[in-house]
């Protein structure tokens, strides 16, 4: 059974043509016409909890989803079974889209705190897709990022070292926070050290060192998981500006 739930559709205008992430989302670029016509096929889950599961590997692919607060981590079962984390997604972006493959999912999507979702059923989303033009070039937009955001990835975990991947992962956090118009010298990270090391394919102990290094030389300020960002330009000169612009325009 499904767990999507119809909302009014006056709530959907605030939340999808008024809501301030719209630069970020699918609307990005739409006439008010096919907003309108999307509206009627977006519905809102219950809130995630904490630790609770958008969908697992393997599930039926349902729908795409948006992230409207809070945030998501998705995760891939790597060869020897061991969870390989692949990205953090913050509100604004869209999860789930390795569903279009085969119509199964190939990762895991969890909450990493209280999250709020917007679905849009993929059924739907391929016939409006057929007679809007304007929402064939959003899915173009999408998945055109989802894309770079993998090649981005490789070019991380291939080419940098450690101290590099974790710079270039702060830098890259900011740049997103800038882009929702939030603070991007100062951030609280959602994710646990464990989960940033998975993702960097680094070890925690990797991590929590290069976090201290950052601190001494007073580049970046760290209070538990917040994050204050003192010396940009530092920071940049150690990821290297090459690799960090590629992995911040990819998000």
């Amino acid at each position: 059974m499904s767990n999507l739930t119809p909302i009014n559709l006056e709530q959907l205008k605030v939340s999808c043509e008024d809501c301030k992430l719209r630069e970020l989302c699918f609307p990005q670029g739409m006439s008010t016409d096919d907003m309108q016509l999307l509206d009627k096929i977006v519905v809102q889950r219950q809130p995630l909890h904490k630790n609770e599961s958008l969908y697992h590997d393997g599930d039926d692919a349902q729908a795409i989803y948006a992230v409207r607060s809070g945030s998501v981590k998705t995760s891939a079962e790597s060869f020897n079974g061991d969870e390989q984390i692949v990205g953090f997604h913050l509100p604004g972006e869209i999860i789930g889209l390795d569903g279009f493959r085969d119509g199964h999912h190939s990762c895991t999507a969890v909450a990493l705190e209280t999250s709020s979702i917007c679905a849009i059923p993929m059924e739907q989303l391929e016939e409006l897709c057929k007679s809007m033009p304007g929402l064939q070039k959003q899915m173009r937009r999408v998945m055109g990022k989802e894309i770079s955001a993998e090649h981005a990835m490789l070019l991380m975990l291939g080419k940098m070292s450690a101290e590099e991947r974790l710079a270039t992962f702060l830098l890259s956090f900011s740049q997103r926070m800038e882009e929702r118009h939030w603070k991007h010298n100062e951030f609280v990270l959602s994710m646990p050290r464990q989960d940033v090391a998975n993702y960097l394919g680094l070890a925690v102990e990797t991590v929590s060192r290069l976090f201290a290094h950052y601190q001494n030389a007073g580049i970046i300020e760290v209070d538990r998981r917040r994050i204050g960002i003192l010396d940009v330009m530092r920071l940049r000169r150690m990821a290297g500006t090459v690799h960090a612009e590629k992995i911040a325009h990819a998000k």
